[in-house]
This record gives structure tokens, C-alpha cells and sequence, in this order.
């Protein structure tokens, strides 16, 4: 099957620039060229070069007939000093002697051309060589001169029709840190049409404060950002020390923010793109700048061995995890990714977003169909013939899979069961599914089910499959659909409460970029039956998550912005594990990733009450649903108070329909 073709521009109007410029340049060329030689031949220069009997026709018909050489010659020596590509409105010294190489360069080649070939012959009464050693220096001075004059030109009018805008646009800026990355990102500001004002500095190292850099002063420490803000009218703070991580970071841009000013991030060193200027890299500042912790990256080299050019499906591909691994897996070029999906919507954002990304030549394949769906599936398994599966799909909110464990258990246990059944038939290489640390001594319906899922996973290894089957377990992610921190921002923006469950319950947190891949990483390591942690680094308290965000939207909280204690909702812990006791931890070439020793899995019974589970979530019997699941994950400890009051309200409700 042909590769996936990437699009690129053809033409464009920086394309057409750049060849106007190149035109001007040489239609330059040519004038001075034409005056170098008619003035040397008129004897401007010396007595001795005047021949009075040579007519000045005859001496541009022989000019002209080595022009096409003089400015092929030229036309090779701006390619080479790629004097047209230059920005001139951004230009330095080191742009302007690109000019000055590029000319004498021609020169010098055109002159040994002419000697060498003897070019230009003009009939004189001595039958001497007619063009002379001045017309060379004459031409290589005359184009330098009236290229940099024209360039200087251009970039005085444009710096003045700059500073008549300056006065509207540009926001006055403090730069914290004062180290490579602050110095670059002054020198790009001061070379192009930037909004930004930089006034002054702040670092934390003392031997900077005071000294200068690029004409701006480092005037305090990062202790003092509100008082330099206040002192010196800041509108805007960027914050230039992308290798900077940890609480030394949280507390900066909490500073930052509590400030008021728009406040810029850089992202950290290990996710900077090279060759792309550093200013188009500033981003807002978001909550995931304030976890207190370095962004988890990974080696991708194993990644890219085990994807490329294979068939990758995707199922739960529209969600906020499925679409990620589709956005990261497309950079390692497989064959053909195959999202699955029973959301259409979701699944009609990933395509499009995909497709203006790598354009419509990209093997994509959308389908619409629901992973407990065996025959489809199968149909899917037999006309795509996947080699890699990343498993997504699933029902994950907790609240709402305790009022319908049916069908958390017919979505989560039998879909994931379809898909592993199907791996193993059509040969699949290998089967990473996404699971989550609520399947660690669950108290609650999804993790239950999610936990049900692992021991399918490894039930399958265990049967020896020839597909390498593994499960990896994070926490929760930010941003994620039904994750916390939407519905604390559209709280805040709604004026308050923002709602905590409680004063202390904790969480692991990690961004949806980290979280997918860790996914693919894991699929380096697989083998059979492993279940893949993460090293999340520290819990983080849910009310520090929401004190941060409420300063982050720019209010105080507990004034501005309230917050409300509601109790811990059915099934919810105080804070999540990674492991279970009898797991254990294994390391792992990364030393983010281990490993959970695998639990045996008695197949021939596991596989009976998977059957009888299924005989009775179909008859949707809540309490028999909850009870089997107990017997299939004996780790499962579930308050079925909350699920009683539930099934109460249904039977009144239905009584009162029948009364009605």
C-alpha cells in the first residue's frame, strides 16, 4: 500500500517575493554593469583609456552581448549567498555582508571569465582588449553599493512606519530570567514588529542583577515580581526558563498570575521545537504549569520501530485519550490508523483535525460502531487486518457507572473481551489496552470493570496468545472529557461555588500528551499479560487544584471565587493506588515506567463467571450485576447504600407511572 503523502505548498506569496527580489536584484546588475563598462570605455578614469574613434553604440552592443553571462554569473553567486531569502526588515551586519560576498564574488568570477574568454571585443585602432581593469572594480562596487543603499532604504521606511505603531501595540514586558533563552528571545523582538516592550529583567542569580543584556537590566529576584510589576507598569511577564520544573516553578507563576498582567510561558526545554523562533512558542499559562512537576517525556526511538508502517486501530478514538494517540501515533508514519468509535461526533473532530493536518492522501478509516458489537467487529478485524490495537474505548465516569453498572460491565468487561477475542484470532502483534489506578482494590463500578479488563488482558497472555497483550494504568488526566478541571472553570466562570468533595482528597495527575505516551511507550516494553505505571510523582490535594485555577482565571479564592466541601460521592476514595499489595513493581529500561508482576489468573473459572456475568447484566438486574462483579474481582469493596437509594427512586418513580 503507498505511503500516506504529506502536502506541502508549491507556490506562495513568500515565493513570489523572494523572485522579485532576485529580479530586482539582477535587473540592478544589469544598469551598473551597463555603466561600468560605458564609463571605463569613455575614459573617465584615465586619458589613457579613451578611444576617441569608438562610438558609444558600439560599445553597449558589445556590452550586451556578454550580459547573459554577467548575470548568470551573478544569478549563481545570490543563490549561493541566499541574498533574496533575507528578511530585510529584520536585518543585521552579518545580512548586509551577504551582499558584499555575493557581489564580489560575481565580480571576480565575471572578470576571470573575461580574461580568460575574452568577451568583449570592441574594435579600436590599436585592436587592444577594450574592457579594462576599472570596469571590474566599477561593477563590483557600483552593485554592492546601490544593493545595500536599496536594502537600507526599505528598512529605514519600515522601521519608521514601525515606530508610528509602536505607541499602540507594543505592551511594556518584564522577562524573568536572564539566561540564553531571555537573551534570544530579546534579540527577537528587537529585530521584527513584535507587540512586546521588553522594560527590564528579573533573575534569581545575584551576579546578574544590575548587569545588562542587550540593553535591558536585570533589576530583581523572582521574590519581588509584584513590586517590579507595580514599579515599573508591566502589562506583560514571559517567563524564560524553560529548563526550570518543580515547585520553584509553581510558585513563580503563581506569582505571575496573582499580578493580573497576561503572563507567557515557555514550554520546557525537552518539548521546545528546534529551528522554529522561540517567541512563536510562548503559550498561556495553564493549570498543567501549575502541578509542580516537569513534564514526563519519553525516548520515542522503540515507538517508531513497532509502528511504522503497520496498520494501527484505535478504538475510543474520539475521546480525549484516543484522539491524542492518534494525533501521536500519525508523527511514526503507519500504513493506515483505524479509529473506532460509537460517537460520531468525537470521531468527525479527530478525522477532520487529521486530515488538514497530513491532508486528504492519508490512509485514515473512520468507523462508527460499538466495541460490544462482536460481529462488526469481527467484520472490521477481517477488512483491515490490524496489526497494532491501543484500546480506549470505555465508560469511565464513576458517578454515573454506579447508577448503571449493567452497563459499565456490558461496555467495559465484554467490549474489552470482544476486541481481545478478535486480537487473538486475526494475529494482531499486539493488544495495549488503557486502564486506569481506580482498578487498584476498586470501591467503585468503572474501576471494578476496568480492573475486570486487566485480568481479561492477562487471562489472554496467559492462554498463550501469540498477541502480546498489556494493559497500562495512570491517573487522571487534565483536561480530559469529564476530567475535574472542566467543571471547575466553567464553575468559576459562573460566578462560584467551585465544588470539592473533600478538604483532602488527593489525586495523581498527568497531562493527556503524557498520559498517551506512556500508552505507546509501554507497547515497547510488551510482551504478554504486563500491566505498565507510571512514576506520577507526588498526589496533588483536588482544593490546591482548585485554588490554583480560581488565580489562574485571575480571582482570589475563598473571596472572590468560593469553595464548597459536598462530600465524597459514592465509590470515591480519598486518594488512589498503583498498585496492588500482592503486585509488587518491576523496573523497566524507563525510568518513569515499572512494571506490576503478574497475578495468575485461573482461566477455566474466570472465563465461567464471565459467562454467568453475562447472562446477567442483560436481564439488568443492578444488585446481581455489583454481586458477580464481586466475584470477579475479589478486590472490589462496593457501599451498595447509594445503589439501593437508586434502585428505591426507580421503583417510586415507576409506581407513579402506573398510578398516573
Amino acid at each position: 500500500m503507498a505511503r500516506p503523502k504529506l502536502k506541502t505548498k508549491s507556490f506562495s506569496i513568500r515565493t513570489l517575493r523572494e523572485w522579485g527580489i532576485l529580479a530586482i536584484d539582477l535587473l540592478t546588475v544589469t544598469i551598473c554593469y551597463l555603466g561600468a563598462v560605458v564609463l571605463s570605455q569613455a575614459g573617465v578614469l584615465s586619458k589613457n583609456y579613451f578611444p576617441t574613434n569608438v562610438p558609444l553604440l558600439q560599445i553597449l552592443r558589445s556590452a550586451f552581448i556578454c550580459l547573459p553571462i554577467v548575470l548568470i554569473v551573478f544569478f549563481l553567486s545570490f543563490l549561493v549567498f541566499r541574498v533574496f531569502k533575507v528578511v530585510w526588515r529584520y536585518a543585521r551586519g552579518r545580512d548586509y555582508l551577504r551582499i558584499v560576498g555575493a557581489c564580489v564574488v560575481g565580480t571576480v568570477l565575471f572578470a576571470l571569465l573575461d580574461q580568460v574568454m575574452n568577451l568583449i571585443k570592441i574594435d579600436s585602432p590599436n585592436n587592444s582588449k577594450q574592457i579594462i581593469y576599472p570596469a571590474y572594480f566599477m561593477l563590483g562596487f557600483f552593485t554592492t553599493a546601490t544593493i545595500v543603499i536599496f536594502r537600507m532604504i526599505y528598512e529605514f521606511i519600515y522601521a519608521r512606519q514601525r515606530d508610528k505603531l509602536e505607541t499602540v501595540k507594543r505592551k511594556r514586558t518584564l522577562i524573568i530570567g536572564a539566561g540564553y533563552t531571555a537573551s534570544a528571545i530579546l534579540e527577537e523582538i528587537s529585530r521584527g514588529d513584535s507587540i512586546y516592550d521588553p522594560i527590564c529583567m528579573i533573575d534569581d542569580d545575584p551576579d546578574k542583577i544590575g548587569r545588562i543584556i542587550n540593553d535591558i537590566e536585570v533589576v530583581d529576584n523572582t521574590k519581588n515580581i509584584n513590586i517590579v510589576v507595580q514599579k515599573y507598569a508591566i502589562d506583560v511577564i514571559i517567563f524564560a526558563i524553560p529548563s526550570l520544573g518543580g515547585e520553584a516553578r509553581q510558585r513563580i507563576l503563581i506569582d505571575c498570575n496573582a499580578t493580573k498582567c497576561q503572563v507567557k510561558v515557555l514550554p520546557y526545554m525537552s518539548e521546545m521545537i528546534e529551528n522554529i523562533n522561540i517567541t512563536k512558542q510562548m503559550r498561556d499559562i495553564n493549570i498543567a504549569d501549575l502541578l509542580g512537576r516537569q513534564q514526563i517525556t519519553f525516548d520515542d526511538v522503540g515507538v517508531a520501530s513497532y509502528i511504522y508502517d503497520k496498520v494501527v486501530m484505535v478504538t475510543g478514538g474520539g475521546g480525549s485519550i484516543g484522539s491524542e494517540l492518534c494525533r501521536q501515533i500519525a508523527k511514526y508514519k503507519p500504513r493506515r490508523i483505524v479509529i473506532v468509535d460509537v460517537y460520531e461526533n468525537c470521531a468527525y473532530n479527530i478525522q477532520q483535525e487529521m486530515l488538514r493536518n497530513y491532508g486528504k492522501d492519508y490512509d485514515l478509516h473512520v468507523e462508527i460502531v460499538s466495541i460490544t458489537d462482536y460481529d462488526k467487529m469481527d467484520e472490521l478485524f477481517t477488512e483491515f487486518r490490524p496489526q497494532i490495537i491501543f484500546h480506549a474505548a470505555a465508560h469511565k465516569h464513576v458517578p454515573l457507572m454506579e447508577t448503571v453498572p449493567e452497563e459499565a460491565v456490558k461496555n467495559n468487561i465484554f467490549g474489552t473481551y470482544n476486541v481481545a477475542l478478535l486480537a487473538d484470532k486475526h494475529n494482531v502483534q499486539k493488544f495495549i489496552m488503557v486502564s486506569t489506578d481506580k482498578a487498584v482494590n476498586p470501591t467503585n463500578v468503572m474501576g471494578a470493570t476496568k480492573r475486570c479488563c486487566e485480568e481479561i488482558v492477562q487471562m489472554m497472555a496467559q492462554k498463550g496468545s501469540k498477541t502480546e497483550f498489556a494493559a497500562v494504568r495512570f491517573g487522571n488526566v487534565l483536561g480530559s472529557n469529564g476530567s475535574v478541571i472542566p467543571l471547575f472553570k466553567e464553575q468559576i466562570e459562573k460566578g462560584g461555588p467551585v465544588t470539592v468533595t473533600h478538604p483532602d482528597i488527593i489525586r495523581y495527575f498527568m497531562t493527556i500528551p503524557e498520559a498517551v505516551s506512556l500508552v505507546l511507550q509501554a507497547g515497547t516494553f510488551a510482551h504478554g499479560g504486563e500491566i505498565f505505571v507510571l512514576d506520577m510523582g507526588k498526589q496533588v490535594k483536588i482544593v490546591s487544584l482548585a485554588e490554583n485555577l480560581i488565580k489562574l482565571m485571575g480571582y482570589k479564592p475563598y473571596t472572590d471565587i468560593d469553595i464548597v466541601f459536598t462530600g465524597l460521592r459514592p465509590g470515591e476514595k480519598l486518594y488512589e493506588e498503583l498498585l496492588m499489595d500482592e503486585e509488587g513493581l518491576k523496573k523497566t529500561d524507563n525510568e518513569k515506567i515499572f512494571i506490576g508482576h503478574q497475578v495468575q489468573i485461573d482461566i477455566p473459572n474466570f472465563t465461567a463467571e464471565l459467562e454467568k456475568m453475562r447472562k446477567i447484566c442483560f436481564t439488568n438486574d443492578k444488585h446481581a450485576v455489583v454481586e458477580q462483579l464481586k466475584v470477579l474481582v475479589p478486590t472490589f469493596h462496593h457501599d451498595s447504600a447509594y445503589l439501593e437509594k437508586i434502585t428505591e427512586q426507580a421503583k417510586q418513580y415507576q409506581q407513579e407511572v402506573q398510578a398516573n
